[in-house]
């Protein structure tokens, strides 16, 4: 799944180690989210979307035919 993780955090001039302490997560998930290497959790796209104040859809992109 694609997403605009990456951009809206360097759009705010936020970084990784910032964004992963109001996550409660590691860096290197903020990074392999970032990278696609990682899916969140539904709870991590809420908490995702709830810190930049967007929807899901607007982070996260779906496509067709992809797991």
């Amino acid at each position: 799944m694609k997403n605009r993780l990456e951009a809206l955090r360097k759009a705010r001039g936020i970084r990784q180690e910032e964004l992963a302490a109001a996550l409660e997560v590691s860096r290197q998930t903020i990074g392999s989210l970032e990278n696609g290497r990682y899916n969140p959790s539904i709870l991590l796209a809420f908490k995702i979307a709830r810190y930049f104040g967007l929807a899901i859809e607007d982070i996260f992109i779906y496509e067709e035919g992809t797991s």
